[in-house]
């Protein structure tokens, strides 16, 4: 912001046409600041939800190639020990629980950055209209 006319006598000699065109000029510049700050939030905070989102997706993707790939070897080895089912039994909770926490990761990550909202570009409008208040007296 710029200031044009910092004391309140300058204030006084300057037409209002001037003014207003100098209020006009600043309020426009305020909000295109304002909707660019909202716009930079928008996409940083959907990035990250993105992230979370491939996140799950990887998650279900090594779940399925792990047990795909690994699951017949692990069940051959404990069916050494066990009876069969029961290899198998414990082979399937050991995945199931890789894939819980990979999920859970992914969850987090998504909680903390949906819904996108607006924090910095709240907290400046706030500092704006108390600016402008201020201004006023």
């Amino acid at each position: 912001m710029t200031d044009r006319a910092a004391d309140g006598e300058d204030l006084r000699r300057t037409p209002t046409g001037d003014l207003v065109r100098q209020l006009a000029e600043e309020t426009s510049t305020l909000v295109r600041q304002e909707i660019a700050l909202a716009r930079a939030e928008v996409m940083s905070k959907s990035k990250k939800a993105g992230l979370g989102l491939g996140e799950l997706g990887g998650a279900g993707i090594a779940g399925l190639y792990a047990l795909g790939a690994l699951t017949a070897s692990f069940i051959a080895a404990l069916a050494l020990l066990l009876p069969v089912w029961a290899a198998a039994l414990v082979v399937a909770v050991a995945y199931g629980a890789l894939a819980a926490s990979l999920a859970l990761v992914g969850r987090r990550q998504l909680q903390e950055n949906l819904p996108p909202t607006l924090d910095r570009t709240e907290k400046t409008m706030k500092e704006n209209v108390e600016w402008v208040k201020n201004r006023k007296r």
